[in-house]
C-alpha cells in the first residue's frame, strides 16, 4: 500500500493521501490531455477531407471499435501479467502510432483511410490500457477510498477533456496537425516515466497462476453468472447507444449547424470537459442524497434535453452552455456505472470483468456512432439528434425500473474452506473434478433449503465450476447431494481462494438446514483416463 498522509477517509479527495495514486493520476491527466489533442485533430481533419457524416462517424467508430473487439483479451492479460510492465509497453506502442500520424501530417499525406487506420491502431492501445488502468486502482488505495479514487479518475479524464480539445483545437489552427500530434507523443513519455517510477511489488511465481485460455474462459463464466454485472452492462448499453449520436455528429454540428471552425470545435469539447469537472464535484456532494438510479435518470434527461436543443442550431454561446450541461450529465452517468461495476467485482477477476463492461460500453458507442451516422446521411443532422433525444428519454424512464446493484457485498476472500484430503497428491492439470456435498434435510425444510442452494449455485459457477446440480437419494429422500464440476484440480484450488465472505454467509445459511450429527460430507472425485 502507498504511503498515506493524515486526512479524512471516504471523501472523493481522500485518495490523494496516497502518493503513488497521486503521481499516476497526474500522469494520466497529462497523457489523456495529449490523447484528446490527437483526437480533436483527427476528427476535425476528416471533416475537411469529406463532407459525409458517415466519414466523420467512421473516425469515432475507429477509435472505439478496438475496445469493443479487444477489451476482453486485454482484461485477461491484465489479470495474468505484470500490470506495470504491461502499461509501459502500451505507452511505447501508442507513442509509435502518434509518431506515424505526425510524419504523415508533416508530409501532407493524411487521407480519410490513413486517419481511420491509425485511429484504429490507437484504439487498440486504448483497448489494452483501459481495463489495466482501472484494475490497478485497488492496488493504490484502500477499499475505503476506492469509490473516491474511481471518481477522481473520471474527474481526471474530464480535466483532460476540458484542456486537451481546447488546446488541441487552438494548436491545430495556429501550428498545424504535425505539432498537435507531436504534443501527444510527448504525453506518452510523461506517462511512461511515471510508470517507471512506480515500484510495484514483483509478481510472485505461483503454481496456480492462470494461463490465457483458462483465464479467458473463467472471466466469461464469471460474467455469464453474475446477475449484478448483467444489470450494469444492460444499463450502460442502453444509455450509451442512445447518447452516442451527439458524440458521433459533434464535429459536423460544430461546422455545419453552428458555423464554427477548428478552434470552436475545441472549445465545445473543452466546455464538455469543464462541465464534467463541475459534475464530478457536485456528484461527490449529492451521492449520499440521491440513489444511483436517480443519478442515472437525471443524466439521461439532461443529455436528451441537450441533444434536442442542439438540433435547433442555437447560437454558439448557447451551444457552449449546453456542452457544460452535457459534460456534467456524462460524468454522472459514467462515474455512477464505473463505480458500481468496481464495487460488485472481486479482485481475482476484476480486470476481465471490467474489460467485459468496457466491451459493452465501447460497443454501444461504436455501433451507435455508425448507426447514427447512417441515419444522419438519410434524414439530416437535426432530425437525427432529435430522434436520439426522444429515444434516450424513453430508455431512461424505462431503465429506471431496473435498479443498479448497491455494491455493498463483502467480496474479500474468506479462506474458510479446509484443504482437501488426498490419499495421493493430485496433478494440477488432472480433471475433471466432481465435488459433492451430502446434506440431511428434513422434509419441512426442503423448499427453503433448495432456494438457498440455488442462490449458492450462482456463486459456485462464478468462482470456477462449469456445471452444478442437486440430487436426492431415491432410497432416502432426506439425503440431498449438491454437486459441481470443475475443469481441473488447479481450478478447484483456485476456487478455494476465490470464495468470498459473502459466499461464506450463504453457505452458513445453507448448513443450518443440515440435520445430521456430523457436518455435511464433502467428497472430491477425480476423473480417470481409460486404460
Amino acid at each position: 500500500m502507498t504511503e498515506a498522509k493524515p486526512g479524512p477517509s471516504g471523501s472523493m479527495f481522500s485518495a490523494f493521501r496516497h502518493s503513488t495514486f497521486t503521481v499516476l493520476w497526474a500522469a494520466a491527466v497529462l497523457g489523456n490531455t495529449g490523447t484528446f489533442m490527437r483526437d480533436v485533430a483527427s476528427s476535425w481533419l476528416v471533416t475537411g477531407l469529406s463532407p459525409s457524416p458517415t466519414a466523420t462517424a467512421l473516425i469515432q467508430a475507429a477509435g472505439t471499435l478496438p475496445i469493443f473487439l479487444l477489451a476482453i483479451p486485454a482484461g485477461v492479460l491484465t489479470d495474468i501479467l505484470d500490470r506495470r510492465k504491461f502499461l509501459i509497453g502500451i505507452q511505447i506502442y501508442l507513442g509509435a502510432v502518434s509518431i506515424v500520424l505526425l510524419s504523415l501530417a508533416a508530409a501532407g499525406a493524411l487521407t480519410i483511410w490513413s486517419l481511420a487506420g491509425l485511429t484504429f491502431l490507437g484504439g487498440i492501445g486504448a483497448a489494452l490500457m483501459a481495463p489495466t488502468w482501472q484494475a490497478i486502482v485497488p492496488e493504490l488505495v484502500p477499499k475505503a477510498d476506492l469509490k473516491g479514487a474511481v471518481a477522481l479518475n473520471s474527474l481526471g479524464i474530464n480535466i483532460s477533456r476540458a484542456i486537451g480539445p481546447a488546446v488541441g483545437g487552438l494548436l491545430l489552427a495556429s501550428a498545424g496537425a504535425a505539432v498537435t500530434y507531436g504534443a501527444d507523443v510527448a504525453s506518452y513519455v510523461i506517462v511512461g516515466a511515471a510508470l517507471l517510477w512506480w515500484k510495484r511489488p514483483a509478481k510472485t511465481e505461483d503454481a496456480l497462476t492462470e494461463r490465457f485460455t483458462g483465464a479467458f474462459v473463467a472471466g466469461l463464466r464469471y460474467a455469464k453468472n453474475s446477475r449484478e454485472l448483467h444489470v450494469v452492462m444492460l444499463r450502460a448499453a442502453v444509455f450509451f447507444t442512445c447518447a452516442s449520436s451527439v458524440w458521433a455528429l459533434l464535429p459536423l454540428v460544430a461546422r455545419r449547424l453552428l458555423g464554427g471552425d477548428a478552434g470552436f470545435y475545441g472549445l465545445l469539447l473543452g466546455a464538455i470537459g469543464l462541465g464534467a469537472i463541475g459534475g464530478a464535484l457536485v456528484l461527490s456532494r449529492v451521492r449520499d442524497r440521491l440513489s444511483t438510479d436517480a443519478l442515472m435518470l437525471g443524466a439521461a434527461l439532461v443529455t436528451a434535453a441537450v441533444m434536442a436543443l442542439l438540433a435547433l442550431a442555437p447560437p454558439q454561446p448557447v451551444a457552449l452552455v449546453l456542452m457544460l450541461a452535457l459534460g456534467a450529465a456524462w460524468i454522472v452517468a459514467l462515474t455512477t456505472l464505473n463505480s458500481t461495476a468496481q464495487a460488485i467485482l472481486p479482485n481475482w477477476v476484476r480486470g476481465r470483468a471490467l474489460a467485459i463492461y468496457l466491451t459493452v460500453f465501447n460497443g454501444a458507442m461504436a455501433l451507435g456512432s455508425l448507426g447514427w451516422g447512417s441515419v444522419a446521411d438519410a434524414v439530416g443532422i437535426p432530425v437525427t439528434l432529435f430522434a436520439g433525444a426522444v429515444l434516450l428519454l424513453v430508455a431512461g424512464l424505462g431503465m429506471h425500473r431496473l435498479p443498479l446493484p448497491k455494491g455493498e457485498t463483502d467480496l474479500a476472500p474468506s479462506n474458510h474452506w479446509p484443504e482437501p484430503l488426498l490419499a495421493v497428491e493430485a496433478e494440477n492439470d488432472r480433471g475433471p473434478v466432481l465435488v459433492t456435498i451430502e446434506y440431511q434435510i428434513a422434509p419441512e425444510d426442503r423448499v427453503a433449503f433448495l432456494d438457498e442452494a440455488h442462490r449458492l449455485s450462482r456463486e459456485r459457477l462464478k468462482d470456477g465450476a462449469y456445471a452444478w446440480g442437486i440430487t436426492e437419494d431415491a432410497a432416502a429422500p432426506e439425503r440431498l447431494v449438491e454437486w459441481f464440476l470443475l475443469g481441473s484440480w488447479a481450478e478447484h484450488l483456485r476456487q478455494h481462494r476465490r470464495v468470498s465472505n459473502a459466499d461464506a454467509d450463504i453457505q452458513k445459511r445453507l448448513h443450518r438446514f443440515h440435520r445430521g450429527e456430523a457436518p455435511p460430507v464433502v467428497r472430491h472425485l477425480l476423473g480417470l483416463e481409460s486404460a
